[in-house]
């Protein structure tokens, strides 16, 4: 991996059936979450795009990539567009970096430490409170063929199972200690019950 930043892709193509409504477009701050994690985001990163399914409204200047897979069949098949959509147009670039459309305090390192971590062929996966946070990674243009054929099997859609098929690292953040509790960086909102928290720790941290 080069010095590089690398170019990024936003997940944002689950049904969010328990939060109710499309994640990525509700308030939040003087914003919405999407607009909350492209500031955050944005000076990390060479290029941004949104992974979502085709016909929803974005905002202008949103490069979007559709799933290459029928079905929403979860965020794999959104790297997997996205690992397609880079190595048509991107022959700089070796690792695509994912994080998903609903973390708010997604780290203001999180493409330098991962890039910095980086290998040929390796996946390069967030962590904190002693858990992997799969969808904050960094993923191998060299994977493509392989994420596709595993795919192709029904059962097969959980990210920590087809990262364990390749070699991988973790990079690790502390937590922060804040007025209204501890707030993990990789915090991501399901429910309106996550929402209003984030909002309680956003108000915090302002």
């Amino acid at each position: 991996m080069t010095d590089l930043k690398p170019p990024a892709l936003i997940l944002a193509g689950g049904r969010s059936l328990r939060m109710g409504a499309a994640k990525a477009w509700l308030p939040f701050g003087s914003g919405t979450l999407l607009s909350h994690i492209l500031q955050r985001l944005e000076p990390q990163v060479s290029d941004i795009a949104l992974n979502v399914s085709p016909g929803v409204p974005v905002p202008a200047g949103i490069r979007t990539v559709s799933d290459t897979l029928a079905g929403q069949p979860g965020p794999l098949a959104g790297v997997l567009a996205g690992l397609r959509d880079l190595g048509t147009r991107e022959a700089r670039a070796s690792h695509l970096l994912t994080v998903p459309s609903d973390a708010p305090f997604l780290p203001l390192d999180l493409s330098e430490r991962l890039t910095a971590a980086c290998a040929p062929d390796t996946i390069v996966v967030a962590a904190s409170l002693d858990r992997a946070h799969y969808v904050f990674g960094l993923w191998p243009l060299s994977i493509a063929e392989d994420l596709e054929d595993w795919l192709s099997d029904a059962d097969h859609r959980r990210l920590s199972d087809f990262t364990a098929r390749h070699r991988s690292v973790t990079v690790a953040w502390p937590a922060t200690q804040t007025a209204v509790g501890t707030l993990d960086p990789f915090m991501n909102l399901n429910t309106p019950a996550d929402l209003e928290e984030a909002r309680r720790f956003l108000e915090v941290l302002s």
